[in-house]
């Protein structure tokens, strides 16, 4: 099997014609289970849905989409619970946005064996990923890598911030707004009755969180990322929808009776579903990439249900192909020296980001790039550290 053109896998095992080679062994590269090759090429000639095992029974999930099917659009409408429909699949990938984070063509280099196995392992047992590294290791990236090999479309990104918490992840309800637009209603119609339920979903979005946990019938990839930052209980409070699989909106469990299905606008542009009573199950569990510089502990809870992946720093053969892949530019022996000149720099300041060395390398072979005694001053802004004693520098 090259690298150029992953084989065809079933449940996890190489397809071979008779009389081939025998299966490589487990310590060969790539392993023979594995479905994320860590190539950055997308499957070829084979879809995710037809190589993917099942889930475990502990992690499987009955979530139906309560979007109409065949063709019934009628408001309100549940689906036979004789079918089992799923949301629309994810809309294509961001192709600006992925190339921003990617570079416009695959590293060309194989991801580390451990990386590989530790995102396989995640995939085939339903578990969230929990990868760790100093920054500018490519943490985020990684979701943008598996999402473009095994084609899951569109990633979903989540950033942590002090103030996140695990509703804004989920959803959020513009109560104000709604009563504005109640009051304004009035005041042209000359009506004085209460807003109904009719009109919540326009004022109601699931997060990314939310949309990721929709009952899609092949994953979708979420980010959560910079976890570092979160508040001291979202871990915990993240635990229970990793666990159940689902999750509830109290805005629209209180109008079920009234308002048994409420259409809603999800985190992908321009994308809408149906909540039905108010509860949304998943049926294929996301890809959940959580992000974390390791400047915090999480609680064993929260680290035991989490697959933990630390990625290295970068050596010069990786570099050289983030800088291929951004720029086109890693043959220009300049752009080799600044790789092996970055390295050093960064074994002296305790670690910097490939993107300073992208910033670096794109100075130098542009046409505005002039050598001269202000490079070194100049590069020493670029190759700045990315701790607190940068400023003493």
């Amino acid at each position: 099997m090259t690298e150029e053109e992953p084989a065809r896998r079933h449940n996890g095992r190489v397809h071979q014609d008779p009389g081939s080679a025998s299966p490589a062994l487990p310590s060969s590269i790539p392993r023979p289970w594995w479905i994320y090759q860590g190539t950055g090429r997308p499957l070829h000639d084979v879809s995710l849905e037809e190589i993917l095992p099942p889930p475990p029974p502990w992690r499987t999930f009955g979530g139906v989409s309560a979007c109409p099917v065949d063709g019934d659009e009628r408001p309100g409408a549940l689906p036979d619970p004789d079918d089992t429909p799923t949301e629309p699949p994810a809309p294509p990938e961001d192709e600006q946005d992925t190339a921003r984070r990617l570079g416009a063509a695959p590293l060309g280099v194989r991801s580390d064996p451990e990386e590989a196995d530790l995102v396989n392992a995640a995939l085939i047992l339903r578990r969230p990923l929990l990868v760790t590294g100093r920054p500018g290791t490519g943490k985020s990236t990684l979701a943008y890598r598996i999402s473009r090999e095994l084609g899951l479309g569109r990633v979903l990104r989540w950033p942590i911030t002090t103030r996140s918490t695990l509703r804004s992840g989920l959803y959020g309800y513009d109560a104000v707004g709604r009563v504005h637009a109640a009051a304004a209603g009035q005041a042209s119609e000359g009506d004085t009755h209460e807003p109904g339920p009719e009109d919540i979903g326009d004022f109601l979005q699931l997060g990314p969180l939310g949309t990721a946990m929709l009952p899609h019938r092949l994953p979708r990839v979420l980010l959560i990322d910079e976890f570092d930052k979160s508040d001291i209980d979202l871990p915990n409070d993240l635990l229970d929808i990793f666990e159940a699989g689902e999750y509830s909106i109290p805005e629209l469990v209180r109008i079920r009776r009234r308002r048994p299905a409420v259409s809603v606008l999800t985190d992908d542009p321009e994308r809408g579903t149906v909540i039905a009573s108010g509860r949304v199950r998943c049926r294929a569990f996301p890809i959940v990439v959580i992000t974390s510089n390791g400047e915090r502990e999480f609680p064993p809870a929260f680290l035991r249900r989490c697959l933990q992946l630390r990625l290295p720093d970068p050596d010069a053969d990786r570099l050289a192909a983030i800088v291929a892949a951004h720029l086109g530019r890693a043959d220009n022996p300049r752009a080799r020296e600044l790789i092996q000149m970055f390295l050093e720099r960064s074994e002296r300041e305790g670690g910097l980001a490939a993107d300073q060395l992208l910033n670096a390398v794109y100075l130098v072979t542009s046409q505005s790039h002039v050598p001269g005694p202000e490079w070194e001053e100049l590069l020493h802004a670029v190759w700045h550290r990315l701790d607190s004693a940068a400023g003493s520098t």
